[in-house]
């Protein structure tokens, strides 16, 4: 065999590493963490707030690099696809900044009681940005499963934060469910290497051009396997039903920030289908599989928020409709929809982590934390001693104007009501179906959104009267400073996203243009060199 020849190492410019620091960064400070005693709050609290802001100033400056050519970062300078890449284009750049702003508000929130509710919260949460980043910037399947399996183990931790029974049931039933799916991702993964050789997705792309035959045949196989694995991590019906349970029993923070982990695998299937199966002799290849999934997805996620009962287990299904969404508008096959799927994934993914975040605050004194055995023998605090506490303004009635706000706006997002990012979103979504000849999947897809909106404002207006309107015999909810400061963040990106949804939609627009033509992405990871 013929090693590939290397070429000559050049000069990088320090600009020029900025694609690996997503995942060596948090990496890095998460294993100083573990080192630290649980004790030094204070100092974790400040190394993990520098760390994301950090990631969301690297995300920020990505976002703007890869609008001119994607960056492709070659570990040791070794060519691909003999050697490890790391490409950060318009899509994996968007979500690296969409990870980085929902992780930055979920830690400032945990800084009011969640992040000493138990051990090595901070350095977990770290990891798990490490492995959705790495998720959404590697240029092959093997190291895929390698930062899915990161960011899964740290979701298990993550999951199982702040101790009781009820998360102790939900996170086995959570992990049974990731174990299974993670299987999946091997065998389909052997399958793929078997039949073509290589597992780097811009080659697997160039050979698709002239398969063999019976190597496409197993190579299509093994595809349908890895595809099992991704709808079951981006929760599609009828294989993410374990997401509403994980989800509401998670603590707040927590629930936030996995809010993320399903759009990983939304990520995935957008990448793959597109750059795979875009075009060749397998062109299509699973679309109509992907449609049917989305739909039933949205069907699903809109019962269950009318079957719910409170505002945590209605976020969970907020984020399959979210996922639903895009899965859907993948399956028709239009570009034009894909930009509008891509701008309301972004508004709906930020809008479902406030209200997580809102769900913790007005049913704290509703619902009192579970008094259990502690997991983890240094859990050494009572995280929930509000002695400390800052209230902004008066409980009543500016403490819960603050939060009604918060939740209207969360509603009209998630509900799709104009002029938030949730009916931009969808808008976009339906302009782009209606371009050209409309088929019937489109026309269905336009019906199922237009139900879904309408299924999701009930039951959400009657959640906010009975947490906000109906009087209760327990105290008024204590909003801390790091809380409020949180619901802000995110609050006011949904805000930006609809006050700039020209710029906004134009980048969705131009990503998606991007997606559906993959021969400029394998030309730049195999034939182009790093920026």
């Amino acid at each position: 065999m013929t090693l590939p020849v290397l070429p000559p190492t050049a000069t990088l410019a320090w600009s020029d590493h900025l694609v690996v620091l997503p995942v060596v960064l948090p990496m890095a400070v998460a294993g100083a963490m573990f080192l630290l005693d649980e004790r030094r709050r204070r100092l974790k609290e400040g190394l993990s707030l520098a760390t994301m802001l950090a990631l969301l100033g690297i995300a920020l400056v990505l976002v703007g690099r890869t609008t001119v050519a994607p960056d492709i970062y070659r570990v040791g300078n070794w060519p691909a696809p003999y050697g490890i890449v790391l490409v950060a284009d318009r899509l994996s750049a968007m979500m690296l900044a969409l990870a980085a702003l929902l992780g930055l508000c979920a830690l400032v929130f945990s800084f009011a009681r969640w992040g000493r509710a138990g051990p090595r919260f901070h350095g977990l949460f770290l990891l798990l940005l490490m492995g959705v980043d790495g998720a959404f910037l590697t240029g092959d399947l093997f190291n895929l499963f390698v930062f899915f399996e990161v960011m899964l183990a740290a979701s298990y931790g993550l999951v199982l934060h702040g101790s009781g029974e009820t998360r102790i049931r939900a996170g086995l039933g959570y992990i049974v469910v990731n174990l299974v799916a993670s299987l999946f991702f091997l065998i389909g993964v052997s399958l793929i290497y078997g039949t073509m050789g290589t597992l780097n997705l811009a080659d697997l792309a160039r050979r698709l051009a002239a398969p063999e035959a019976g190597e496409l045949a197993l190579f299509e196989v093994g595809c349908a396997v890895l595809g099992i694995a991704f709808l079951i991590k981006c929760s599609a019906w009828p294989l993410g039903f374990w997401l509403p349970t994980t989800y509401a029993a998670a603590s707040a923070p927590a629930a936030a920030i996995l809010a993320i982990l399903s759009k990983v695998g939304v990520y995935v299937v957008v990448r793959l289908s597109l750059l795979l199966f875009g075009a060749g002799l397998s062109a299509g290849f699973g679309q109509g599989a992907i449609l049917a999934a989305g739909l039933a997805t949205i069907a699903f996620g809109t019962v269950g928020i009318l079957a719910s009962r409170d505002l945590t287990r209605a976020a969970g299904y907020a984020v399959m409709i979210s996922s639903g969404t895009v899965l859907a508008v993948l399956g028709t096959g239009s570009a034009a929809a894909l930009a509008g799927a891509l701008y309301y994934l972004v508004g709906s993914t930020l809008a479902a982590g406030a209200l997580f975040l809102l769900a913790e605050i007005l049913q704290r004194g509703r619902d009192p934390v579970e008094a259990a055995q502690p997991v983890f023998a240094d859990e050494y605090r009572d995280p929930f001693d509000d002695a400390d506490a800052t209230e902004i303004g008066r409980a009543i009635p500016a403490g819960v104007a603050i939060l009604g706000i918060g939740l209207l706006l969360c509603t009209l997002v998630l509900a799709g009501v104009p002029p938030l990012p949730g009916f931009v979103g969808k808008l976009a979504i339906f302009i782009g179906l209606t371009a050209g000849t409309i088929t019937a999947a489109g026309w269905g897809l336009i019906a199922v959104l237009t139900l879904s909106s309408l299924g999701t404002l009930m039951p959400m207006v009657r959640l906010g009267i009975l947490n906000l309107w109906v009087p209760h015999d327990d105290p008024p909810p204590v909003l801390r400073l790091s809380e409020l400061t949180a619901l802000a963040g995110l609050l006011a990106a949904c805000l930006g996203l609809a006050l700039w949804g020209g710029p906004a939609l134009a980048y969705a627009d131009a990503t998606a243009q991007w997606l559906t033509a993959p021969q400029a992405y394998v030309a730049a990871v195999l034939d182009g060199g790093a920026r």
